[in-house]
């Protein structure tokens, strides 16, 4: 198989990082958190200008036309930023809904908006009792006329604070941990009946706690009773991206880590000179090779037509992927000292930013149980 890039491939990622070297030094990445956005509306304008807010969009609906391989190149370099802002939320999770699930006159509506950097999108998904199960769902949405009124909360809605329009899974029918009766709706964020409090995630992103109060509907996604599959295949997708991002992260934490222990003098010479800390370092690499070769089976499995496959798929990367920057934050940490707590130096953000990665949508030891539980990756 094939795994070198294309020509193309090549100019967006060179084009990415050229503009993430010039913006988004670690100095530049804090002051951009302390904006009222939390994160950089001019960086946003700039992403629009690449193509980066288009990518994964057909190119007649005024998209880049890219695939799971070009968003995975983005989000690796995102991710060596550690970025803050809502790209994920937006172009991944929110382009993959309207990709998969709005109908073609609501594409031409919304698409264009979102590739010009003036709408923003959130997902609504997680409540207080549903942990990392999409299916566990007890905000309801009632038909009302022609249209659906949404009730209940929803919780770490990374860049909810911020966005536009909200896409909620709400309950149309069932109890509340089936997976029948699950419908995904559009919600104006600044309309009535719409309650958003937002606030700082530890790894300085964005992120709100928002409740619907009777808060209407501005369109449906897929099937109102029976959305579930929508959300596996956008979060499979999301997974693919959370991947790359992490490899992006990890790259520079063990590469921090490797530079720091060339100039750090113990015992009269650089501690990158003693064979146990050698070894460590060995072994971070080891683990960032093997995550780096799971963001390439993830890119490829992401497009998976077989859901039940698609999933197991999506669960072997979550499990290596978080093992793997589990380490490799973990180890950078160790081989720092002191300094790596200090929030004035860059590691301890990395070994953050991995953490809430590992955390998104499932860590690691949940998909090795749903691996235990569903017979495996590999049928015996």
């Amino acid at each position: 198989m094939d795994f070198d890039l294309t020509e193309e491939q090549r100019l967006l990622q060179d084009s990415v990082a050229r503009l993430l070297g010039d913006k988004y030094g670690f100095e530049q990445r804090k002051a951009y958190m302390k904006t009222p956005d939390g994160w950089s509306r001019e960086i946003w304008a700039q992403y629009a200008e690449l193509g980066l807010l288009g990518l994964p969009f057909a190119e007649d609906e005024g998209g880049f036309g890219g695939g799971p391989v070009e968003t995975l190149l983005v989000a690796e370099q995102l991710g060596r930023a550690i970025t803050l802002e809502p790209w994920l939320s937006t172009v991944v999770i929110g382009g993959g809904f309207l990709r998969n699930g709005a109908s073609a006159a609501l594409r031409s509506k919304l698409v264009p908006q979102v590739a010009a950097g003036e709408l923003l999108l959130a997902f609504a998904q997680a409540e207080r009792q549903s942990r990392y199960d999409l299916f566990d769902v007890q905000t309801t949405a009632k038909k009302d006329g022609d249209g659906w009124v949404i009730t209940g909360r929803k919780g770490y809605v990374v860049h909810g604070d911020s966005a536009d329009t909200l896409i909620v899974t709400a309950r149309t029918a069932g109890g509340a941990r089936d997976r029948k009766g699950v419908g995904v709706f559009l919600v104006d964020a600044k309309g009535p009946g719409v309650q958003r409090r937002g606030y700082r995630t530890v790894d300085g992103q964005r992120a709100a706690e928002v409740e619907f109060s009777g808060a209407r509907a501005t369109a449906v996604l897929g099937n109102p009773e029976d959305g579930l599959p929508l959300v596996d295949q956008v979060v499979d997708e999301t997974i693919a991206a959370l991947a790359g991002e992490a490899v992006g992260a990890m790259q520079v934490a063990h590469d921090m880590t490797i530079d720091y222990m060339k100039t750090r003098q113990q015992f009269g010479r650089p501690i990158a000179s003693f064979q146990a800390l050698q070894h460590r370092a060995a072994d971070m690499l080891v683990a960032l090779e093997q995550a780096r070769s799971m963001s390439y089976y993830a890119a490829i499995s992401a497009e998976e037509r077989n859901p039940a496959e698609r999933r197991k798929a999506m669960a072997a990367v979550k499990v290596q992927i978080g093992r793997s920057q589990r380490f490799v934050g973990q180890q950078s940490i160790q081989l720092h000292g002191g300094i790596a707590m200090t929030i004035e130096y860059a590691c301890g953000h990395y070994f953050k930013r991995l953490t809430v990665n590992d955390a998104m949508f499932g860590d690691a030891d949940h998909y090795v149980r749903f691996l235990a539980d569903t017979g495996g990756l590999v049928a015996a």
